[in-house]
């Protein structure tokens, strides 16, 4: 507890020892008060002491106005010594005795000033490592709820998804099997995505790049060695909360394009986004045969549709698609 306290109350002296001039008043008040005492206290001393209140005056000065104002009030306090209290008296005259006590003083006030410099540079170091340890730790507390709310809004879509699963297969086991099927291929492809994002890289790489691996990486999987990829994005960063079902959307539609858009097993896939009026615009089109009526949205009752317009609702936004000459779905949402 007192070597906190310590600690505390040299940090506390970081604000006057970064005054620079206040602190220069104070060294001349210091050595002034210094020689006044040492006047005071003459008669009573003995020969041999010209130093003694100007130690004191030297070592509080720079432990609470710093390294520039303990040199200053060191160097008053030697001329003031010399001066007035070592023969011969009211001078400034340099004999041998003189510049031994003179020697004896620069090195004694050196090594006060030098330690009390480091004891600061200490304390100020183990302030930023107590401060980054805290910080760290708060980083590391705001993750881990950040990661169990993560956890949990993904069960709940993985539940929300194998109900839809079971809607659509209804009391049919060739159905049943066929979607036990799809909700496993769609369930792996999520552990995939959440490899990538629960990366601690992944967060502080802009979204493009991320988008460009995720994308390599869902070709590879497919075995889309025709089908090309493009991302066109500025290097903004997102958080998890809109990172993660922005890379679900987007593996859903290029799933999806991947299935149907192109016969011959050849094409273009583009990614592309934009701010516009506050509002960014993530776009995917696809050069391809476009939709069939039936995988519009209201038009049909296409699950993985379903799934893209539920998590483009997780964060706030709405996604249209054009058809004609390929596909092009468009996912507006806030920018901040």
């Amino acid at each position: 507890m007192a070597r906190l306290k310590v600690w505390d109350i040299i940090h506390a002296t970081r604000r006057l020892r970064s005054l620079g001039l206040v602190g220069d008043l104070a060294a001349v008040v210091a050595t002034a008060l210094a020689l006044l005492l040492r006047f005071l206290t003459d008669p009573a001393l003995p020969p041999g002491f010209p130093y003694l209140t100007f130690f004191p005056a030297v070592v509080l000065t720079t432990f609470f106005f710093g390294l520039r104002a303990g040199i200053v009030c060191g160097v008053l306090s030697g001329l003031a010594a010399w001066y007035f209290f070592i023969p011969p008296f009211f001078s400034f005259n340099l004999g041998g005795p003189t510049t031994i006590a003179l020697g004896f003083y620069v090195v004694i006030i050196a090594v006060d000033i030098a330690l009390i410099h480091i004891m600061h540079l200490a304390a100020a170091r183990l302030r930023e490592d107590a401060e980054e340890t805290a910080r760290l730790y708060q980083q590391q507390r705001t993750m881990f709820q950040e990661l169990q709310h993560r956890v949990a809004n993904n069960m709940q879509f993985v539940s929300a998804m194998l109900r839809l699963y079971k809607k659509r297969a209804g009391d049919d086991p060739a159905a049943m099997l066929t979607a036990l099927d799809d909700a496993r291929v769609r369930l792996d492809t999520m552990s995939r995505i959440h490899r990538y994002l629960y990366d601690p890289a992944s967060v502080t790489r802009p979204v493009g790049a991320f988008f460009e691996d995720l994308c390599a990486d869902l070709l590879e999987a497919a075995g889309a060695e025709h089908v090309r990829v493009t991302v066109d994005m500025p290097p903004v960063r997102f958080d998890l909360t809109r990172l993660t079902p922005l890379s679900l959307i987007v593996v859903e539609v290029i799933t999806n394009a991947l299935k149907h858009a192109f016969p011959d097993g050849r094409g273009t896939i583009a990614l592309r986004l934009v701010q516009d009026e506050g509002r960014m615009v993530l776009t995917v089109a696809d050069d391809g045969k476009g939709m069939t009526p039936g995988a519009v949205p209201g038009e049909g009752g296409s699950l993985g549709l379903k799934i893209v317009n539920n998590l483009a609702s997780q964060i706030g936004g709405t996604i249209s698609y054009e058809t004609g000459r390929g596909t092009t779905a468009r996912i507006a949402f806030d920018a901040a």
